[in-house]
């Protein structure tokens, strides 16, 4: 066994020890911020209730503050500084997933690696696109919910994050990219799955995922969640790398097939919802 290999079994058996233990590892105020959105699931809760949650974590006001008097958001330029108000402005399912953007950015934001910045940041960005580009398939093409798309969207590479994150222990793996990324691929699953379980996030959004990196996942019925999130992650891939003109659009992923996208429906979608990407990439960034 070689020295590369040898820690990337030590690697794999770290991860394991934490996923049969439940005992996943974040950064303190990530903690703090996924306890904020538990609590806004509650199905009584008051906006006053809101308010006072999410004053409790200063990133997360501020960022829900910054949000609200966004020009995706404040249509009268009126800016507004109560967390009460700003609530009522964007809604609960927002919030839910300004929590959830902020905890997975303070998880970007905790690292010591030299190499492990460059490899999350450029995740991260693609995360946000991938969220923002689920936000607009599900408003123009499904019945799914806009918010919901927007949430699977954030979520659906959290188990790339925490792999990237628990790695800086294990600095001899980044030695070789390839390698490492496969790891990642290999893992992210079953990592994500756990996350999503211990956070207690609703089994639709866990289920679409979970069925997101799969390409040609099928299923009876129109269009939902899965179909959305899957066609996101894969049209990010071609369009912002530039790579859609090499693809092979006979022979196109189910999901696609499924939100009846071609080549040329894809290209005008992206074209026609450039603004509106641009504004919500903006806004949870």
């Amino acid at each position: 066994m070689t020295h590369n290999t040898s820690k990337e079994f030590e690697f794999i058996q770290a991860l394991t020890a934490e996923l049969s233990s439940n005992e996943l590892i974040f950064p303190t105020s990530l903690n703090a911020t996924m306890k904020i959105r538990h609590a806004l699931n509650a199905q009584d809760i008051s906006i006053d209730n809101i308010a006072r949650a999410v004053g409790a974590e200063p990133v997360l006001s501020a960022q829900i503050l910054r949000l609200c008097n966004s020009a995706a958001f404040n249509q009268t330029g009126s800016p507004i500084s109560d967390l009460r108000k700003a609530t009522l402005r964007l809604g609960l399912s927002m919030v839910r997933n300004v929590a959830i953007s902020v905890g997975m950015k303070q998880l970007v934001q905790s690292r010591s690696s030299s190499e492990v910045p460059r490899l999350i940041d450029g995740l991260w960005k693609r995360c946000i696109r991938i969220s923002a580009l689920s936000y607009v398939i599900a408003k123009k093409l499904t019945r799914v919910n806009p918010d919901t798309a927007m949430m699977a969207g954030l979520l659906l590479n959290i188990g790339k994050f925490y792999i990237l994150n628990r790695a800086h222990s294990y600095t001899e793996l980044f030695s070789d990219e390839d390698a490492l990324w496969e790891l990642v691929d290999r893992w992210h699953a079953n990592i994500g799955t756990a996350i999503l379980e211990s956070w207690e996030v609703p089994e639709e959004i866990s289920n679409a995922v979970l069925n997101g990196a799969d390409f040609n996942y099928t299923h009876r019925g129109p269009p939902n969640l899965s179909d959305v999130v899957a066609a996101a992650d894969f049209l990010d891939g071609k369009f912002y790398s530039g790579s859609e003109a090499e693809m092979d659009w006979h022979s196109v992923p189910q999901t696609l097939i499924a939100l009846n996208l071609d080549e040329e429906k894809s290209a005008a979608l992206i074209a026609e919802t450039k603004d509106e990407l641009t504004l919500i990439f903006q806004a949870i960034a």
